[in-house]
């Protein structure tokens, strides 16, 4: 390969030496085209163009974030590894040891967003720890709080105190318009090295199989990101943030040129979210799906598999409301293409709960259009939080009632509905049974669980039952757990 490359080099170059003359004689170049209309290089010039004016412009906009965690590790003889001498102590005894404070170090990269010390980075980067520090380019430092986190997209936005001074800050591009071929570059902090630029392009714009993110939905690019990367910008050429750097695929740990970024429209719903005060809302479907295979296609009379089948209608959503069928073709959001589940709900994400929005149905063999509502998902039935206690096998844990809005919130089907676990306290009986936060109870001995005030009432009149049997749901699977005694 290198050889071919170096004589393909050599061809070029010599190509152009013997044009000199007739290339020096060429006027200066054309302005730029517009931005709608897009070009391969034509001429050699073209090709020496730089990206420093737009680095020059965006770098004092992407940070360095540093973190500090305290891990409780518990310290041990390096004698009770070996399986000889585990033999002579108890487990108890080998877990035993005095329990010592370490603090972890991590870094990663963030994005300033407004001009008043808004910066966006990755849930990842910064969960679970007690010190933030964030470094600008001028490495001024600062200390930084999180003002709003959202697992579902990895993403977190801190705020930094400036004393009113302004910052400078990267606008939000129209991640929607962004076509495979677009060159972009990814701006970060890789191993800690400091700020680091790089360039490629953008390499698909809708990845939706990667499940770093409950919200599926990525660009993808070949600009380098590596580990520290996390949370730093990939800009447009016209110097505009397309997305955040999140993830990359590796099997060694370093880039192979497969990176993603979550797309600038979900960015700027979540940093909306900050206004909202530090609460993120999002509008409620009340419908779900899946992806047109070849063969649905071909039996519902389809020319080519696209969109999203429905399946479920909640039929007290804005879906229903607004007249959607089991059976119809979801193809189209406010004009926008959704190709998959995963697509349909990152449309919605990207809305605010309020005023409406626009889907596109094949029904029938028709394509149809309609309005459908923004509303947020309601609390019906109210959440009603309770911690159990007493002599049971639930003892500790704290349950809710399911409802649209909660469901939407952990990321459940909205159509969910039952008592779920959403903590379990540390030496708890619960802990110790082995129930888990997102644990949904069905039924306990023989009473079917329909609420929390139903489940609370039949634990007290039980206390004391010398044996239980719990059946719950958990990731799908219905499991059951049976006890002698409880307490």
């Amino acid at each position: 390969m290198r050889p071919f490359l170096s004589l393909l080099l050599s061809l070029f170059v010599a190509a152009g030496a013997a044009e000199g003359p007739a290339f020096a004689q060429q006027s200066a170049p054309a302005m730029p085209p517009a931005q709608t209309e897009k070009a391969v290089p034509a001429f050699r010039g073209e090709i020496q163009l730089s990206f420093a004016p737009v680095v020059r412009k965006l770098a004092p906009a992407v940070v360095n974030i540093y973190t500090k965690k305290v891990e409780l590790k518990r310290q041990r003889s390096p004698l009770l590894d070996d399986p000889v001498w585990r033999r002579f102590f108890p487990d108890d005894f080998a877990s035993g040891g005095p329990v010592r404070k370490q603090v972890r170090a991590s870094l990663g990269s963030g994005v300033i967003v407004n001009a008043d010390g808004l910066i966006v980075t990755n849930v990842h980067v910064v969960r679970g720890a007690e010190e933030i520090r964030v470094i600008l380019a001028d490495r001024r430092e600062f200390d930084a709080r999180i003002v709003l986190a959202d697992p579902r997209t990895d993403l977190a936005v801190l705020r930094i105190d400036t004393h009113g001074e302004k910052l400078s800050f990267i606008e939000f591009f129209d991640s929607e318009k962004l076509e495979v071929g677009d060159l972009v570059l990814a701006i970060g902090n890789p191993f800690g090295v400091g700020q680091t630029v790089t360039s490629g392009i953008v390499s698909a714009v809708a990845r939706t199989t990667i499940g770093v993110a409950d919200y599926r939905f990525f660009i993808q690019t070949d600009a380098a990101i590596n580990p520290g990367n996390s949370g730093g910008a990939l800009v447009t050429m016209d110097g505009r943030l397309a997305g955040v750097n999140t993830a990359i695929f590796s099997k060694t740990g370093g880039s192979v040129g497969i990176g993603f970024a979550v797309p600038a429209a979900m960015v700027k719903a979540v940093v909306a979210g900050v206004a909202a005060g530090g609460k993120l809302v999002r509008p409620w479907l009340g419908a779900s799906g899946q992806r047109v295979t070849s063969a649905i296609a071909a039996s519902i009379g389809m020319a080519r598999p696209r969109g999203v089948i429905i399946g479920k209608v909640h039929p007290e959503s804005p879906a229903a409301t607004a007249g959607l069928r089991l059976g119809d073709v979801v193809i189209a959001v406010n004009g926008l293409d959704v190709d998959d589940d995963q697509a349909l709900r990152f449309r919605f994400a990207t809305l605010p709960a309020s005023g409406e929005a626009r889907l596109t149905v094949i029904r029938g063999g028709r394509e149809i259009s309609f309005p459908i509502k923004l509303v947020r998902p309601p609390e019906i039935p109210p959440r009603d939080l309770r911690r159990i206690d007493g002599h049971n096998p639930l003892s500790g844990a704290t349950v809710v009632n399911l409802s649209p809005a909660v469901a939407d919130a952990l990321g459940l089907p909205d159509d969910t509905k039952g008592v779920i676990v959403i903590s379990v306290a540390g030496n708890s009986t619960a802990r110790r049974v082995g129930f888990l936060p997102r644990d949904v109870i069905r039924a306990v001995n023989t009473e079917t669980v329909t609420s929390t005030s139903g489940l609370a009432d039949y634990l007290a009149q039980a206390d004391g039952t010398p044996r239980w049997r719990v059946s719950f749901e958990r990731k799908g699977r219905t499991l059951t757990v049976v006890t002698g005694g409880g307490g």
